[in-house]
């Protein structure tokens, strides 16, 4: 199956030749996600194409560039980074321009202030509040999902892929999606529920930084929707 794979790979190199293209490699993976391994790879201008189930990565592209791309495979690629966990941590906070605690949830924690204090500066609701905490550990190179629930709403987090940096400071989330379930009263007896949430293809944190990744309305603009995400190693 592998050697099947790897030829329908390598018949793309005839259309590179035309474009210009001298070298076409395929690199096997041990550890490491090839989605991360191609989002990295995106910095060399190369062609990628890539098989997550078979951990295959064709790279396609002018010499120099294709031995530079080998090379940080080589250093990506490598038992440690497969062994280490990653605890990712995500405040789904809330904004609204209504006086009065409303339906915001719990008061913002301790932690969260400074955070918060810098949202306040950019987008001036009356009111902060946090509706939910939810945590989950992704081994690296691979995806994790979560689960949550306060009162009523119905909160979800799941990332595609998590990887560490070569220098362990810097973290890669590929695929992240925060979903939220708030529930609206449609008529007596009977709950609906509206579905928002925040989604972005890649998202770069440093390790233990708190970082604001989305906005997004919640029942109106009077209600905003942010996701506070904290990632750490653990060792």
């Amino acid at each position: 199956m592998k050697r099947l794979l790897i030829a329908a790979l390598l018949m793309a190199a005839p259309v590179m030749a035309q474009e210009g293209l001298s070298v076409e490699k395929v690199v096997m993976l041990k550890y490491a996600d090839p989605r991360a391994i191609e989002n990295v790879l995106r910095v060399f201008g190369l062609n990628i194409t890539v098989n997550e189930q078979m951990k295959v990565v064709a790279i396609g592209g002018r010499k120099e560039k294709v031995a530079a791309a080998e090379e940080a495979i080589k250093q990506l690629d490598v038992p440690s980074a497969a062994q280490k966990n990653i605890e990712i941590t995500v405040y789904f906070v809330a904004g609204s321009d209504q006086s009065g605690p409303g339906p915001l949830g719990n008061p913002i924690p301790q932690e969260l202030q400074g955070t918060v204090t810098q949202l306040k500066s950019s987008f001036p609701f009356k009111n902060y509040g946090l509706l939910d905490v939810l945590s989950l550990r992704a081994r690296s190179g691979v995806g994790a999902e979560t689960v949550g629930q306060y009162g009523r709403r119905l909160t979800q987090f799941k990332v595609g892929s998590a990887t560490l940096d070569a220098d362990g400071l810097m973290i890669r989330l590929d695929r992240v999606h925060a979903g939220l379930r708030n529930p609206i009263q449609a008529e007596p007896g009977k709950t609906n529920y509206i579905d928002t949430g925040i989604s972005a293809d890649v998202v770069d944190v440093k390790e233990g930084q708190q970082l604001v990744i989305g906005r997004s309305s919640v029942d109106g603009p009077e209600k905003a929707l942010f996701l506070v995400l904290i990632a750490k190693v653990i060792k």
